[in-house]
């Protein structure tokens, strides 16, 4: 064990600093996984930043789903920024080591974006079955303060539910070993390096990811289950396909982050192994992230000629 990493408090060794542990012992592995990443996180980067400036700069989208698209947009760029930095530097260094402080830190805001973007991705659902199945009440029920209230609320959940995780989890004592077996500060990883009992805070863990994760997508099921009743009734086909054109972007945005994180969070601890972890993890972290703003762009009209207009305007 390594004792840089401990101090002596009240007569109890309790870790003051972790130390992710090393991808792989071959070099060669290390920098080609850092530049895959590296690659994929400016791409992120840009793509959401990208989509956030055309939606902000061209009027004709000040319309409820782009709003939603933008604080999506803003949520990836948090998302990825909270965890891929310092995994890109444990990559390509020795400096693995985090402060029980910004192990928390790091904590605190990815569980923020994570349960955020759940809750929007919700929001963005009822818009969409607000739209389809209500299109005459569809002004007033999807107004500029319903929305921006419906922003805020998923927010809102984030941070509630961020810093009282963050909080639970920090709470306890950590006696050593001194390294996560991940790239990030995950509640899992954390758990297991808890000194003693912790099945209270695995229930506590499960029971929100139930709540937090399952909760928005059975609202986002609903949705879809009434949007579907609601188009297969239109007497016109090209109604039929437009409804479900507007539908399938978010449809696949939202298989993809709810696929790959149930895999990690919803599945019993008895099934979770650190090195099967880390492979969902990546992908909703960094690759979910990176091809949203793809899908958006590519399946939307409406958002690549805007993109076209402001990349055109920046160029001028």
């Amino acid at each position: 064990m390594n004792l840089s990493c401990l101090f002596w408090q009240d007569n109890v060794m309790s870790v003051k600093h972790f130390a992710f542990a090393k991808f792989s012992e071959v070099t060669e592995q290390c920098f080609f996984l850092f530049t895959l990443t590296l690659l994929m996180f400016l791409t992120s980067l840009t793509g959401n930043a990208l989509i956030a400036l055309a939606v902000w700069t061209n009027p004709v989208l000040h319309t409820p789903m782009y709003f939603f698209l933008v604080n999506l947009s803003l949520l990836e760029i948090g998302y990825t920024c909270s965890v891929i930095p310092k995994m890109l530097q444990s990559l390509v260094s020795e400096a693995r080591g985090i402060s029980r402080e910004g192990c928390a830190t790091q904590m605190f805001f990815f569980i923020l974006f994570g349960i955020s973007e759940c809750c929007l991705l919700a929001a963005m659902a009822f818009d969409r079955y607000t739209a389809i199945c209500s299109p005459l009440h569809y002004a007033a029920r999807m107004s500029r303060g319903v929305c921006i209230h419906l922003a805020l609320v998923s927010w809102g959940m984030g941070f509630m539910v961020g810093l009282g995780q963050t909080n639970y989890i920090f709470s306890l004592d950590f006696c050593g070993p001194c390294e996560i077996d991940h790239f990030f500060c995950d509640l899992p990883p954390i758990l297991a390096l808890a000194c003693g009992d912790t099945s209270h805070n695995e229930t506590a863990y499960f029971v929100v990811a139930i709540l937090c994760i399952s909760s928005p997508f059975l609202l986002i099921v609903a949705s879809y289950g009434k949007i579907l009743a609601a188009v297969l009734v239109m007497p016109s086909p090209e109604g039929r396909h437009k409804a479900l054109s507007t539908c399938s972007s978010h449809l696949l945005v939202v298989t993809l982050f709810y696929g790959s994180a149930s895999v990690t969070y919803l599945r019993p601890k008895a099934s979770h192994s650190p090195g099967v972890d880390k492979l969902p993890a990546l992908f909703y972290t960094v690759v979910t992230s990176m091809l949203n703003p793809i899908i958006y762009s590519l399946r939307n009209k409406e958002v690549k000629a805007a993109l076209r207009r402001t990349l055109g305007k920046k160029k001028f």
